[in-house]
């Protein structure tokens, strides 16, 4: 049977969860059947775990602060003739517990047990604490 993993990738110039949202409904951030994607250089080599209800794990100012399911991998030629990776998600971010994660370039695999649980129905309502105070919590273990 095969096992499921995670990715966690760093979004580059996000400032939070809505701007995340925002990019993705962009047509630059698309697949041409309109749902979201991230195009990465290396193709997973644990591909089948992650297809088997892996998520992205999103880092938005060094903090875990969502995820998307993956739905497949699709093959994209660049105009440089470089073959990459889109990794085709299901539209929609799940906010989860925030966790803090340092910097990283590209992304890494992220087990299953150590990823942040998502967030409660009634702790969506709350309004998000500011990036820095959620990490500053989260360093001294209290989120």
């Amino acid at each position: 049977m095969t096992k499921c993993v995670n990715m966690v990738k760093l979004s580059v110039g996000t400032e939070d969860v809505t701007g995340l949202e925002a990019w993705q409904q962009t047509q630059h951030a698309q697949s041409s059947d309109g749902y979201p994607r991230h195009i990465t250089r290396m193709w997973p080599k644990r591909e089948s775990e992650l297809l088997n209800g892996g998520s992205i794990f999103w880092v938005i100012k060094g903090l875990i602060q969502c995820r998307q399911p993956i739905l497949r991998l699709d093959e994209v030629i660049g105009v440089d003739g470089i073959r990459r990776c889109a990794v085709v998600c299901k539209p929609g971010l799940i906010r989860v517990a925030t966790t803090p994660r340092r910097a990283f370039q590209g992304w890494r695999y992220l087990k299953t047990e150590d990823s942040p649980p998502d967030l409660s129905a009634g702790k969506l309502d709350e309004d998000p604490l500011p990036p820095e105070l959620s990490k500053a919590l989260a360093d001294i273990g209290v989120l």
